[in-house]
């Protein structure tokens, strides 16, 4: 099911734990459709209460798809080495912005492998630079339109609703202890870090979206 831009323009700490369990769809130019559900996201503030975000200290040319429309992708370089990709949320200027880090591979799962240098299992894409890798994302995706297109993210018919945990972010030295990472509770899938022995389940009324605040948390794994 086609995503809205409105889903998007939302917060971006509603966004995030709500992109659990939705689809990520690349279908490539030789026909291939690589699909998985995504089980880790990193929400990243642009109001400039986050100073992890790429956006905390203004635009430049390499962030400027986070200040554009929601519901499109970016895409960067981290370190020299590995592509990361997000989606853009809250209306245009606020770059605000949600990492995907972790997908549960459903189909082309062997094309995925190949892109990875035969690596699998738990490992193919339970990190970020491994799931741009895995989904075939390039820098050429940075500001392309997440509703449509050959890449693209769409919510799952019939998904069953999911146990998400909220932790810190991985990965990072500023901001590190803010609880704005989420994934599903029960997948393996996930990034293996200390941070997950901190991680709370959120509380229903949080994953509703009510109100722009650090989630509400219910109890430890």
């Amino acid at each position: 099911m086609r995503l809205t831009r409105a889903f998007f323009a939302r917060s971006c700490l509603e966004v995030a734990p709500e992109l659990i369990g939705m689809l990520l769809i690349h279908e490539l130019e030789d026909g291939t459709r690589l699909s998985g559900r995504i089980v880790e996201v990193e929400a990243y503030l642009g109001d400039g209460s986050d100073p992890a975000s790429h956006a905390h200290r203004g635009p430049t040319p390499r962030n400027r798809a986070m200040f554009g429309a929601p519901g499109h992708f970016y895409v960067y370089r981290s370190m020299g080495l590995h592509r990361c990709v997000n989606v853009v949320c809250e209306p245009a200027g606020r770059a605000a912005a949600v990492l995907l880090r972790a997908v549960e591979p459903l189909e082309g799962e062997s094309r995925m492998r190949a892109l990875r240098g035969g690596r699998g299992g738990r490992e193919l894409a339970n990190g970020p630079g491994k799931l741009a890798q895995a989904f075939a994302i390039e820098l050429a995706h940075d500001g392309a339109d997440a509703l449509r297109g050959r890449l693209r993210i769409e919510r799952e018919r019939g998904a069953r609703r999911r146990a998400i945990c909220a932790g810190p972010r991985i990965g990072i030295t500023k901001a590190a202890d803010l609880p704005y990472r989420f994934f599903a509770r029960d997948s393996p899938h996930v990034t293996r870090a200390a941070q997950n022995v901190r991680a709370r389940e959120l509380r229903r009324e949080a994953r509703a979206g009510t109100r722009r605040s650090a989630p509400r948390i219910l109890r430890s794994r």
